[in-house]
């Protein structure tokens, strides 16, 4: 089930699609390509997302599931699956923004559009969430 709906999800969309989001037309991949703005890696398939982006589709979301149905039935594995899941999370960000900044410091390049909104409310905005609650969460 969770397969067959994975098209319908913005980062099963982006695993799925990644070599047409920058011609499609979709309202999907106008959401991609509007984000995009702020991080130009998910317009040219770039090994590195594509490989986050799957790891977040496939694994971590599943973890999350696993992790709301031992909460929700109140298994002690919850605790576990928890401290697992915003670990990861953690990590992918730190990755995320690792790879972007060491790119701009050793190339110049930047992925991201100097504007107000792109960078601080799409590039750290949007992503601060996977910090500040995987982070509340594990401690």
């Amino acid at each position: 089930m969770a397969l067959l709906s994975l098209p319908l999800e913005p980062k099963g969309y982006f695993v799925l699609n990644h070599t047409t989001i920058a011609s499609s037309q979709s309202l999907l991949a106008q959401l991609w390509k509007e984000y995009a703005l702020s991080d130009s890696r998910y317009l040219v398939s770039d090994f590195f997302m594509l490989s986050v982006e799957s790891i977040t589709v496939f694994i971590w979301g599943p973890l999350c599931l696993a992790n709301a149905i031992a909460t929700a039935r109140n298994s002690p594995s919850r605790h576990a699956l928890r401290i697992i899941a915003c670990m990861a999370h953690l990590y992918g960000v730190a990755l995320y923004y690792a790879t972007s900044q060491c790119e701009f410091y050793f190339t110049g390049r930047s992925h991201s559009r100097p504007e107000f909104v792109y960078f601080w409310v799409y590039y750290v905005g949007f992503n601060l969430p996977w910090v500040i609650v995987p982070a509340f969460l594990g401690s």
